[in-house]
């Protein structure tokens, strides 16, 4: 019956609700009132029904429990179990980024960062990452950025941003690869593998995945 409800409607009747749910309008009425007792649905003195404030609180409740430490290690796991390089969670800090979560690459040659470590914005692919929607449209598809020698010259780096459920930036996800071995075929994995887990933590954080897809690289984007 909530489901019924659709983001443009105004206040619906008994027999639009029961057409819409295909229940009898006597099966309708009574489930209405069931959900009207626990401020699911409020019924106005028009007669017509509307979301109720219980829904509201338990959104609310809903997101706070959404936390980045239950997406973020499972991720980071993945892209250095698939990469062999090392991945990194960047968390935006005011006007600079900080190193929230991190993950080594089990290879002897490797860049370092620390967790608690902050670099500036707008520089280097999770710098960009993190502030790639503060001006509002996107230019073009431009996911995941990739940066070489940016940040340090030995270094390649590819970033994308998580939303939140508030459509929000909270951090970038991305791995870092020193430039000898960032051949074409590691570029073309490393991008499909940050994208990935990219809109996987937006998924998680009831983030929207539409428009973070929508700034995706063309060859990154999945057949409608």
């Amino acid at each position: 019956m909530l489901a019924a409800f659709r983001e443009e409607d105004g206040p619906l009747g008994l027999a639009e609700l029961s057409r819409r749910v295909g229940l009898s309008m006597t099966t309708a009425l009574r489930l209405l009132q069931t959900l009207e007792g626990q401020a699911f649905i409020r019924r106005l003195s028009s007669g017509g029904y509307v979301l109720g404030p219980t829904l509201m609180l338990l959104g609310d409740r809903c997101r706070r429990s959404l936390r980045l430490e239950d997406h973020v290690p499972p991720a980071l796991e993945r892209l250095r179990g698939e990469s062999s390089e090392s991945a990194t969670f960047f968390m935006r800090d005011g006007d600079q980024r900080r190193c929230a979560f991190r993950l080594d690459s089990p290879q002897i040659v490797r860049d370092y960062a620390r967790v608690g470590e902050v670099q500036p914005l707008g520089r280097g692919a999770h710098g960009r990452a993190i502030i790639l929607f503060d001006g509002g449209a996107v230019p073009g598809p431009v996911l995941p950025f990739v940066t070489l020698g940016e940040r340090h010259p030995d270094l390649a780096a590819i970033a994308a941003p998580v939303i939140d459920a508030q459509g929000e930036v909270p951090g970038s996800i991305g791995i870092s690869v020193p430039l000898y071995r960032f051949t074409p075929a590691v570029e073309a994995l490393c991008r499909r593998l940050v994208l990935r887990e990219a809109l996987e933590i937006t998924a998680a954080l009831g983030g929207d995945v539409a428009r973070l897809q929508a700034a995706a690289a063309e060859d990154l984007k999945e057949p409608a």
